[in-house]
């Protein structure tokens, strides 16, 4: 197993490379790491970041060799990274983090969902189906409508259905792939929030303030944080943030999805093991960014102060959005952040800007 803290001049590694991979990659390049980046794509946004790629399928026992031949200490991008890959990393001597649980809770809604009911974390009501029947009739008797996600995999408004009648539930198991889904009741929120937060390997924890977030299409438009919110809801968010990383024995950054209810209470949406959208903000709001604080964290770093000096509005930039740039750039108070991506498609992330307010 590797020594840690990983000292300045080590290999740490990758799975994943797109747009945070690279985010990731660059913070690492700063605190003096290098970096291996796994990727299919010889030609990512995150392996022109790093010092190696290595071209192959996560699941690639090559690949996987090859990365743990450099790397001793390996996170990823996404959750959708396969179990097996890390148990086989873990088999070669490679610390992963964060680790297999947080994978398995994350990968799997229904999981996710007793997860942070147990833990002490409210969510919207929610039932399994595994077949159109059960869809039906998990519709009847929860009432409609509720949304049907795929249990496994679905990001940015993919993979879910509206069903508004229990006699429609059926058609939209069959469009979502005929696949293990949950039913969701509706949260009748005021607004969407998010907290991102960190936990290191000694079990300290740094806990950035709450983002306001507004979604377009299922995507990710725009963020503000720090976000207006009472002293009891950021007490809320917090307290379900530290169940979440003690319960989970997290190492790294999680970002938290949340309802704000009319009564000011917070429900969970989601969890993403990994840095966030929402917290892109950080970069040019705090003190010590969300991919620094990741990279920290999972090197067996001291964490950094997560103090906001900034209020900033984050809004993705998704496809020709992105050729605005040289006007951007000329806007003083707007930082901007471009992905690398080679083609720009209708709908895809291709950077983002932080427009600095001020406190």
């Amino acid at each position: 197993m590797p020594t840690l803290p990983l000292p300045p001049g080590s290999t740490l590694g990758i799975l994943g490379g797109g747009q945070l991979g690279r985010m990731l990659a660059l913070a690492a390049a700063r605190l003096g790491f290098d970096v291996a980046v796994l990727e299919r794509d010889a030609d990512s946004p995150a392996g022109r970041a790093a010092a190696h790629t290595i071209v192959g399928a996560y699941d690639d026992p090559a690949a996987l060799e090859a990365l743990a031949a450099v790397a001793k200490v390996v996170t990823f991008e996404f959750e959708n990274v396969p179990s097996d890959s890390v148990l086989k990393l873990q088999a070669l001597g490679v610390e992963v983090a964060p680790g297999p649980k947080a994978l398995a809770v994350a990968q799997d809604r229904i999981a996710e969902k007793q997860f942070l009911n147990a833990s002490g974390a409210p969510t919207v009501a929610f039932a399994a189906a595994d077949t159109p029947e059960e869809a039906v009739a998990a519709t009847a008797e929860m009432g409609a409508p509720v949304l049907m996600k795929t249990r496994r995999e679905g990001y940015d408004g993919k993979g879910q259905r509206w069903v508004e009648h229990a006699a429609d539930a059926a058609a939209a198991f069959a469009e979502l792939g005929s696949v293990p889904v949950i039913l969701e009741a509706p949260a009748d929120f005021v607004r969407e929030l998010s907290i991102i937060a960190v936990r290191g390997r000694d079990g300290a924890t740094a806990i950035y303030p709450l983002a306001e977030n507004h979604h377009e299409g299922g995507i990710l438009r725009r963020s503000v944080a720090p976000a207006q919110v009472s002293e009891d809801l950021a007490f809320q968010a917090e307290k379900i943030a530290a169940r979440v990383l003690k319960g989970l024995g997290y190492v790294g950054v999680v970002g938290i999805e949340l309802f704000e209810l009319k009564d000011g209470q917070l429900l969970v949406n989601e969890i993403a093991p990994r840095v966030h959208n929402t917290g892109h903000w950080t970069q040019d709001g705090c003190a010590v960014d969300q991919f620094e604080q990741h990279i920290r964290a999972v090197a067996g770093w001291p964490l950094g102060p997560t103090t906001p000096h900034a209020r900033v509005e984050m809004l993705n930039l998704l496809g020709d959005e992105a050729h605005a740039w040289s006007k951007l750039a000329h806007e003083p108070e707007t930082r901007v952040h471009l992905y690398g991506k080679r083609e720009a498609k209708p709908g895809r992330k291709m950077g983002h800007v932080n427009k600095l307010k001020g406190l």
